[in-house]
């Protein structure tokens, strides 16, 4: 790009705000992504990740499973038991989520639905990422906000990716 101004360094259709976290570097937002064929060909190809099978970046559809099959007994549980009830069910899925991960490296519903959570570099996350991951999870936003790997704003903060098992 050589001496690119800073308007010219970025691509129109994407803001220079955005750009480092959501896209990566400059260079790689194709012109035109509909006939580029410089970018990744499959989620999870930049991180050297099988395309699919195990191993492979796990999709937006096993994600919302797993959180749905943690999030429901965290609920049910809440309403029976507590006076504050959303709130208790954020928190009793917090640390269920956060414990199961740094453990067992996935939640109940990870396991259900075939996922798991492991650091970039394939070792299971421990506490320090499982704790970041979970509290930017429950704020809602950063899991659907993604990048073109399937990382969320929680994961790529964590250093995590959700890996498919099977």
């Amino acid at each position: 790009m050589g001496d690119a101004s800073p308007s010219t360094a970025y691509p129109s259709r994407v803001s220079r705000w955005t750009q480092s976290w959501l896209t990566g570097p400059a260079e790689q937002v194709p012109e035109n992504p509909t006939t580029d064929t410089d970018g990744p060909g499959y989620p999870g190809q930049r991180l050297g990740l099988p395309e699919r099978g195990p191993g492979s970046a796990a999709g937006f559809g096993p994600r919302i499973v797993a959180i749905v099959i943690d999030w429901l007994p965290c609920s049910v549980a809440a309403q029976l038991l507590t006076k504050n009830p959303a709130f208790s069910a954020m928190a009793l899925f917090a640390v269920i989520t956060v414990v199961s991960v740094a453990i067992a490296g996935r939640t109940v519903g990870h396991a259900a639905a075939g996922i798991r959570v492991a650091l970039l570099d394939g070792r299971r996350a421990g506490f320090g990422a499982a704790v970041i991951r979970t509290v930017l999870l429950c704020l809602l936003i950063p899991p659907v906000v993604y990048n073109i790997d399937g990382r969320g704003l929680h994961d790529r903060a964590a250093g995590t990716v959700v890996l498919r098992t099977r």
